[in-house]
Parts: structure tokens; sequence; C-alpha cells
């Protein structure tokens, strides 16, 4: 008489093959119910990274503790040459890696940056003004002071802070090896950020004014003294498409005067449209603020 072989199905295989099957739809139930399945998970990070956000209004034209805005790099003409393609405007952004989207149900620090083509104001693109020194919320922020800059990615129960710190044999930027940017869960040094008038000749007399939104400037780390920064000739592949690589590094003319990769503006809420943006209007200071027009404004 022939063996068995190990494929022949003997006992009450029928039996357990049916109670292995409700096993499993009664764990699929009780993620379903308790929002743990692979695929709510990633639609829930999805809703919130890409939940349309009201920018803050200012009502004086200057940037104020406690403002909600989009930090934008402006069109890079520079670029046009050496990069067809990659002139248009890019705002900051969270980036998040495949990885980390199917795996996580929030935001995890450490947390990458990067900069993309989108300028509407969404969860992953709007950073919250912070103050580092205890000056009261609606204060404008002035040249040369520290601040934070904090992002909730759309989520309501954490807050994560744009850092960098100097390049090591294990911490640089991934594509271009220089100074990398990042978010992380705490506030330190590594966080403290400042905004320089964007004229080197005239950055002294400035000092201590009121920042502009809405106009060109120079944003700096405060640790590092380098520059937030744009080069425009590296980019990746995350989960939502084609994305630039933010790093900190000056980039200086001829002049020794900052390149366009080191501009930004600090975008705020459009107050005849909630769902717009102050870049959707014509810009009044097309080149940035100059010396006779800031006077005339302060």
């Amino acid at each position: 008489m022939a063996a068995y072989r190990p494929g022949v199905l003997v006992g009450n295989w029928n039996e357990d093959a049916y109670l292995e099957e409700q096993d499993r739809l009664r764990d699929f139930m009780h993620k379903r119910e308790r929002g743990e399945l692979l695929i709510q998970k990633i639609k829930k990070l999805q809703d919130n990274l890409l939940k349309k956000i009201q920018l803050s209004v200012s009502k004086d034209g200057f940037v104020h503790f406690g403002d909600t805005v989009m930090l934008l790099n402006p069109d890079n003409k520079s670029s046009v040459e050496n990069y067809p393609g990659v002139c248009s405007r890019l705002t900051l952004a969270i980036n998040l890696d495949e990885i980390s989207v199917y795996s996580a149900r929030s935001l995890q620090a450490p947390c990458g940056v990067s900069a993309v083509e989108s300028v509407d104001p969404v969860g992953r693109n709007t950073f919250s003004i912070l103050s580092v020194d205890g000056v009261a919320v609606g204060e404008p922020i002035r040249f040369g002071q520290n601040f934070a800059l904090g992002t909730t990615g759309g989520f309501s129960d954490q807050m994560l802070y744009l850092a960098s710190d100097h390049k090591s044999f294990t911490r640089f930027a991934k594509k271009s090896y220089l100074q990398q940017v990042f978010l992380t869960d705490e506030l330190s040094y590594l966080t403290c950020w400042q905004a320089t008038f964007l004229d080197p000749q005239l950055r002294l007399e400035y000092e201590g004014f009121p920042v502009p939104a809405n106009s060109k400037m120079i944003i700096t780390h405060c640790r590092t003294n380098r520059s937030l920064a744009v080069p425009r000739n590296f980019w990746t592949r995350s989960y939502f498409g084609k994305e630039y690589e933010v790093i900190c590094h000056t980039y200086l003319d001829s002049h020794k005067a900052e390149e366009d990769k080191n501009y930004w503006v600090i975008v705020t809420g459009n107050p005849s449209d909630e769902d717009g943006t102050m870049i959707d209007r014509p810009n009044p200071h097309p080149g940035g603020i100059r010396k006779k027009e800031f006077h005339e404004e302060t």
C-alpha cells in the first residue's frame, strides 16, 4: 500500500481550513473597525497631508509670530539655461518616502523635506512661525531675530520643526552631499532660523526692522550660518512624484551676493479669497523691497 504524500489532506481538514478562514476574516474586521488596514493608514496620511489649509492674512504687510504661511522659492531664471523646465515656483514641503507612507499612521521624526511645484496651501507645505525666545504671538518678526518653523502636516496632535546641522560622514544631503535639511520633533538651536534682508549692502541698516510678507528675502540657519536653498539640479522621486532637494548652502555670485537659489518668499493668505494666497495677486515688489520703498512702508 502506497504511503501518503505530504500534500494529502487527512482528518478534519475541511473544518480546520474553515476555522482558519474565519480567524482571518475576524482579524480583518477587527483591523478595519480600528482603522489599522494598510489602505486606511495610507488614506488617512494622504487626507491630512493634502488637506487644504487657510493661510494667515497680514493686515499690516509684515510676518508675525503665530502666522501660518508657505515658504516659496520664486522662479529661478538662472536655471533655465542649464536645466530647462525647472524654473517654476517651488514651495517647501514635507517629503515622505514610500516606506514611511506604508508603515506610519502619522508623521515620524526625523522626516525629510523637499521643494514641490504645488503652490496651493495644503498640510504638507504650510508652516507656522514660532517664537524661540518668548515673544508674544502676533508680534512682527524682525530681521536678525531667531524664530522656528513648525509644521503639523495636517495632523492636530503633533508638531515637527525645520532643522539643519553641519554635514558629517554620516549626515548629509542624499543627492548634493551638502548640508542636510530635515524635520525634527525637538526644539533646539538646530531649529533656529533668521530672516536676512535681500540686499547685502543694506543688511546692517535694516537689522531689527519688521520682515515684510510676500517679498524676497534670505532665510539663514543660525547654528551653521548657511542659507536655505533649492539648487534645482538635484531631484528625487517621492511618493507624490518628482520633487527637488532642499539644502542649507549659501550660493554667492561674483558680487558676493546670494543667488536666486537662496531667495525665499514668506507667503500669506489673500484677504479677498479664503482659499487663495498673495502670490495669486500682482506683486507690488517684483524685485524685492529696496531701501526707499522699505522706509515708506515702515
